[in-house]
């Protein structure tokens, strides 16, 4: 099984992650993972904190030679601004708890939840691990599961298609061109157009002292039919996408395909018409849809069509203007507290939600060509190809 683990506080020494279940002799170093990493701290909109962090990750086990030995992985990416907080945020009883104790809850962000849940009067304890410093362990993990998919001709990008009021207009892009655009704007757009009054909206939202949210697309090509399955509830592939998704610190909502727009909709305008064609590669099915409204999923498997999710990701929750709250110390009517935080994060958001999804159908890969090592894997999958071929 393909799984990981993250931790690490966002202020504290570093991030860290353990991936198990990649198969032995896959090629992996420490720079396939940092060209991720570089990707998430870009975007116009983000904070100060990109300023200081230039995350990098320290491969710790489970990879000598510059391929995987079948073990699990250990990842770090240490916090660079652990210097200006190790004596606030130190394991040890020395730690100065009471310097840069938060006690006024944002609304909208974890702080009162889990201040309650967890007994806790400083509310730091709380938004140290619910920071979304977090993601930069699942933009490690992502990029690792991204090297086992490109050994099986499969590739996610992630790409900005709203930033608030703004919405791309993307009819006209092929899909193969989506990510070079994505790649050169400052917002990951792949429309120039938009891209440039996005911006403007950002600024605009800088100058009120708020922020703003949008909606990122990941898209999956390459995907064999038969990822996931429809016999039960936790192996809908659909399924966990879409709780992969909405893992991602400050999600809202998540669709696939036409998504929500599909229940607007009469049958006979959503469901893709099946045809036939010989010369179709076979991992893509030779039962070809005439369109991909289901975005390349059905019954919880993929289809052979690419695979097509969206996320909607609300304002972050730190407002420069800040919102009306209560201070837990004395229970009276205080503004809330403000974070060094982001303007708007979809850029970023998107490049995280393009490793979750590659995770996912990693996971579903190996699950439906599991072996301890990449030529056993590559094995079962030019059988399974070679069985598509004669349908």
């Amino acid at each position: 099984m393909l799984r990981y683990l993250t931790a690490g506080e966002s202020h504290g020494p570093g991030i860290l992650a353990i991936l198990e279940g990649l198969p032995a002799n896959l090629p992996l170093t420490a720079e396939d993972i940092n060209a991720d990493l570089q990707r998430r701290q870009g975007g116009y909109g983000r904070g100060g904190r990109m300023k200081i962090e230039k995350d990098e990750a320290q491969i710790l086990s489970g990879v000598r030679g510059g391929r995987t030995l079948g073990s699990p992985i250990a990842l770090l990416i240490r916090n660079k601004d652990w210097e200006n907080w190790k004596e606030i945020m130190a394991a040890g009883p020395e730690a100065a708890s009471a310097r840069r104790e938060v006690t006024r809850p944002r609304p909208g962000h974890a702080d009162l939840a889990g201040a309650l849940k967890y007994d806790q009067r400083d509310i730091r304890n709380i938004l140290e691990r619910a920071s979304a410093r977090e993601t930069s362990a699942r933009v490690a993990v992502g990029a690792a599961a991204k090297r086992l998919l490109a050994e099986f001709g499969i590739r996610a990008t992630g790409h900005v298609v709203e930033i608030g009021r703004v919405k791309a207009d993307l009819d006209e892009v092929p899909l193969d061109g989506i990510r070079e655009r994505a790649e050169s704007s400052e917002v990951r757009c792949a429309d120039p157009k938009a891209s440039r009054a996005m911006i403007e909206h950002i600024d605009e939202a800088r100058a009120r002292g708020t922020s703003l949210g949008g909606i990122f697309e990941v898209i999956v090509t390459g995907a064999p039919v038969g990822l996931g399955s429809h016999v039960h509830w936790d192996r809908k592939l659909d399924g966990r996408l879409a709780q992969a998704l909405m893992s991602i610190q400050a999600i809202k909502g998540v669709e696939v395909g036409l998504g929500f727009e599909a229940a607007r909709r009469f049958g006979l305008e959503v469901h893709d018409e099946i045809g036939y064609d010989p010369n179709r590669p076979a991992a893509a099915s030779r039962f070809a849809r005439l369109s991909n409204r289901a975005g390349g999923l059905e019954g919880g498997t993929t289809n052979g069509e690419p695979v097509v999710v969206r996320a909607a990701m609300k304002p972050l929750s730190t407002q420069m203007t800040p919102l009306q709250s209560v201070d837990l110390a004395s229970k009276e009517t205080a503004k809330a507290a403000v974070e060094r935080s982001d303007v708007c994060a979809v850029p970023a958001a998107a490049v995280i939600g393009e490793a979750v999804v590659a995770f996912e159908v990693a996971r579903a890969l190996c699950e439906k060509f599991g072996g301890d090592s990449l030529a056993e894997m590559q094995r079962n999958h030019s059988a399974y190809l070679e069985y598509l071929a004669s349908r």
